[in-house]
């Protein structure tokens, strides 16, 4: 019988698994081929969208930010790379970033990017794609501004929602402080809402996507209330129907959010209150409460539904506030994660 030479193989083994490390470290680097950057505006969000193309696959990077001594570079280390034929720096869209430089670093290749705002991952997103019949593998780095990024929310997955933005076309809705027209900023807001929504995995639909009318520019208020109705009676499986508006009085002093529904199911209820206690943290603005309501998008509805009033346009303060950015995310936040939270709480 014959004895296996089990040293013999042993050392084969080893010679084997030597020659392969030695490939793998004799493989030659990928390098930076080419370089674009464009600012992208997707669901009512602009941002600066760089891609940064390979001659091969971008398999091993890290990601850097937030640092104490530089708070706003977004540092990239790419494994087996370097920097190429491309330029060392970069000038960037100044609303943005203000460079991208490159630097070979031993065997990595380091990407800097100076951005405008701090580099925590609410402000950036950083990706690969891989080889197309029109591009190279790619190194995507999108930077966000002054609002960040829209965050996803979970609990959200698999959701249908109808988005329904006040007024629009030749009906304004409010008129407030400095003429702020109510259908600009319901449509804003809505804007924000829709790309969190779609973010975090919601089949998001608007009842209009513009400022125009939903039936028409000739219709009475009832067909003007039911085309946008219809748009949730259409569509397959919706979960709920949200109608946002900004409020208004004839007293400047009057201020605050407010929330109201139809009691058509305890759900309708539930609803209003998630979107309330919401919109209320995030926006710090005076508690008006969840009240029933007759109004026509409500009460139509087939699913659970409420109206949300963000603001009074026609306080001085608030008026300032919704014709804000800033403020225009937080209250879209709150939206978003009221949704969330009235998942959580139905079990629906």
């Amino acid at each position: 019988m014959r004895r296996t030479n089990w040293p013999r193989l042993l050392g084969l083994a080893v010679l084997c698994l030597w020659a392969a490390t030695a490939l793998v470290l004799a493989a030659p680097a990928r390098k930076v081929t080419s370089f674009q950057s464009q600012v992208v505006n997707e669901n009512g969000q602009s941002f600066l969208r760089i891609e940064i193309g390979m001659n091969g696959p971008i398999k091993d990077y890290q990601v850097k930010g937030d640092g104490i001594l530089h708070p706003n570079r977004l540092t990239i280390d790419v494994d087996r790379a370097e920097k190429g034929d491309v330029r060392a720096e970069i000038p960037l869209d100044r609303q943005f970033a203000k460079t991208l430089r490159f630097q070979d670093a031993g065997k990595k290749l380091r990407i800097m990017v100076g951005m405008r705002v701090p580099a925590n991952e609410q402000n950036y997103r950083v990706y690969t794609l891989e080889k197309d019949r029109r591009n190279p593998h790619r190194l995507i780095i999108e930077l966000y501004g002054e609002g960040g990024r829209r965050g996803r929310v979970a609990g959200l997955k698999g959701r249908t929602i109808v988005i329904d933005p006040g007024h629009g076309g030749t009906d304004t809705g409010a008129v407030g402080v400095g003429g702020l027209r109510e259908k600009d900023i319901t449509l804003e807001v809505s804007r924000k809402v829709k790309a969190i929504l779609a973010h975090s995995g919601v089949k998001v639909v608007m009842t209009r996507e513009d400022d125009r009318d939903v039936y028409g520019p000739t219709a009475t208020d009832a067909q003007e209330l039911q085309a946008r109705v219809d748009y949730g009676s259409f569509t397959p499986n919706v979960d709920v129907f949200v109608s946002i508006h900004c409020n208004a009085f004839t007293s400047a002093s009057s201020n605050g959010t407010a929330t109201y529904y139809y009691p058509k199911t305890w759900l309708d209820a539930l609803l209003a209150q998630n979107l309330q206690d919401a919109m209320v943290e995030h926006g710090d603005r005076r508690d008006r409460g969840i009240h029933e309501a007759r109004f026509y998008v409500c009460r139509n509805s087939m699913m659970p539904a409420a109206l949300v009033e963000l603001a009074f346009i026609t306080n001085y303060v608030e008026g300032y506030l919704l014709a804000d950015e800033d403020f225009q995310n937080e209250m879209a936040q709150g939206i978003a994660e009221g949704l969330a939270n009235y998942f959580a709480a139905s079990g629906t």
